[in-house]
């Protein structure tokens, strides 16, 4: 069908008009040019007060080189080219849009993120083929009912708005996968979400809800449900049926009780991160086996249940914050790669055991089991009386006279503490820890400003604490050991990261950056999605607001997303 053809259908006044003619806002001739090539136009950022209407009209007019040169070659023929079908005018300064749009019916994106919008047309229904529609940091009170018409939408999202209500018939969008509602001031939510049975993602943080619908269990897909910020002092035992659930946030709610998770063995993140959680129990964690982080902090809870060291996935723990006094032993048995302990009122473990980090915590405990069962931890050789006990373990001649610190071939997963102690009295320039089975670099204060290369072939190093030195960088080195799952490099003076090289280490899971001297984020490092937590805070950059680091690390990588120039 010819473009003269398509517009009549829906503009009976479009005849051939000749574009440029309008008044309003022009457009570069160039863009809409490579528009009709492409089918994708962006406009993002230029200070637009309206839509041009030759953005509107573009299926419809004919273009202004057209009137100029009457020869075409084979791929100039506009009568020939792209319909649009993906439109960004993000970030400018509409406050409406005309109902024109309905010109633009082969639309599947449509992005208008942080305008001044009040409200949508209606005309938004004749956009039959719109799969993604970004209205997000608006200014909307209400949705128009036409909304519901779009069947094939996939992905909605709503949030940083000022709603109230949803529009009757929203459980019609049977398309919809991905709706992000936060950041507004919904009360309630419809049970009729129930019948949005297509759904993977949900996200309801920050709003006004007191309660969920117990028919939220009917959504058999739904993977992410994300309610932080809210005002729920219960959940409906039927979330605990959500057999496909992946990762559920509850974070800052006024919850007492958790439910029981019996249909979710797919969980693998639950964030529970203060509430007025008092009790744990074991019916809470036993069938939470593929879970991998587990956040309590910043509640009331007094003891933690043995059956806690069942979870034999667990990577994070963080129990801060909390009215805990004793760990249960059975703890070191688990492979946590972070444990989060402070700020509990704990008697069984000592300060200086917990300031080491939870390796040392681990190990403690698990020598408590030791203890308990009879056998002794001490595997060094004898002590004389000639020697230190922590001496008897390294060459001591060599650290006097040479200055290194040799515990090489020992088949070691870790330094012990005392091999430390025993430099103390000594200047050490070099250390030797090779042929052992290092997982990460021991966590020592230091002056470092730089790694060597020659770490690269640490093929099974997972984590690295760098922590309290002097990098002004992400160490080079880092990015070509595709092992690590763990950088830790808070209170540093790192300025910038290279996202790209980042994303490439697929196994990363655990960034922390806090405390250094960021004055900017990538939008890109919202590529890697490997990351399950990163950590900002304490940096000097402006974006992402604190607001959005609260929301936590998906959050985050999604704003991240939404800013990276098309």
């Amino acid at each position: 069908m010819s473009r003269q053809l398509r517009a009549s259908r829906f503009d009976p006044r479009a005849g051939f008009h000749a574009e440029g003619k309008d008044s309003g806002p022009s457009v570069p001739q160039g863009l809409l040019k490579a528009a009709r090539s492409s089918g994708q136009l962006n406009l993002a950022g230029r200070n637009l007060g309206e839509v041009p209407q030759c953005v509107w009209r573009i299926n419809v007019d004919i273009p202004e080189e057209a009137n100029q040169n009457l020869s075409f070659s084979s791929t100039e023929r506009w009568w020939d080219q792209t319909d649009l079908t993906k439109l960004i005018i993000s970030s400018n300064k509409l406050q409406s849009l005309s109902d024109d749009l309905r010109l633009l019916p082969a639309l599947t994106v449509l992005d208008i993120h942080d305008n001044q919008l009040t409200s949508l047309p209606s005309a938004i229904r004749e956009l039959d083929n719109l799969q993604k529609l970004n209205v997000s940091h608006n200014k909307l009170k209400m949705l128009p009912e036409e909304i519901t018409s779009l069947k094939n939408l996939k992905a909605l999202h709503l949030q940083h708005n000022e709603l109230t209500c949803l529009p009757e018939g929203f459980e019609q969008l049977s398309s919809l996968e991905d709706l992000d509602l936060s950041s507004n001031r919904l009360a309630a939510v419809p049970a009729g979400f129930a019948l949005l049975s297509s759904l993977l993602r949900l996200n309801l943080s920050s709003n006004q809800l007191k309660s969920l619908p117990a028919e939220i269990s009917r959504m058999k897909r739904l993977k992410h449900l994300d309610c932080d910020s809210n005002l729920l002092e219960t959940v409906p035992p039927d979330v605990g049926s959500l057999e496909s659930l992946e990762l559920l946030y509850l974070r800052r709610n006024k919850l007492r009780v958790l439910p029981e998770f019996p249909s979710s063995r797919q969980l693998k993140e639950l964030h529970l991160g203060e509430n007025q959680i008092e009790m744990l129990g074991a019916e809470h964690l036993q069938h939470l086996q593929a879970i991998l982080v587990l956040d309590l902090r910043g509640n009331k809870l007094r003891s933690v249940p043995e059956e806690m060291s069942l979870l034999q996935s667990l990577e994070r723990l963080d129990l801060s914050n909390n009215n805990i006094s004793s760990l249960p032993c059975s703890l070191g048995n688990l492979h946590l790669k972070f444990l989060a302990l402070e700020g509990n009122p704990l008697r069984t473990i000592r300060r200086e055991i917990i300031a080491k980090g939870t390796q040392e915590v681990l190990k403690y405990l698990r020598s408590k089991i030791k203890d308990d069962s009879g056998t002794s931890q001490n595997d060094s050789v004898p002590e004389t009386a000639m020697t230190l006990p922590s001496e008897s373990r390294v060459n001591v001649h060599a650290m006097v006279t040479l200055k290194l610190l040799d515990y090489s071939d020992k088949q070691a997963t870790l330094i012990p503490d005392d091999i430390f102690d025993a430099t103390r009295s000594n200047i050490i320039t070099s250390v030797n820890f090779s042929k052992n089975q290092l997982c990460e670099i021991p966590k020592r204060n230091n002056f470092l400003s730089s790694l060597p290369e020659e770490m690269s072939s640490l093929t099974k190093l997972q984590t690295i604490n760098l922590s309290f030195n002097r990098f002004k960088v992400l160490p080079p080195v880092l990015y070509h050991i595709p092992t690590l799952e763990a950088v830790l490099i808070s209170n540093n003076q790192v300025g910038s990261v290279d996202p790209h090289k980042m994303k490439l280490m697929g196994n990363l899971s655990t960034l922390d950056l806090q405390n250094n001297d960021l004055l900017q984020i990538p939008p890109e490092l919202g590529n890697c999605v490997q990351l399950r937590t990163l950590l900002l805070d304490g940096n000097p950059f402006r974006v992402p607001r604190a607001t959005i680091l609260m929301k936590g690390t998906a959050a985050v990588l999604e704003y991240l997303r939404d800013r990276i120039p098309a």
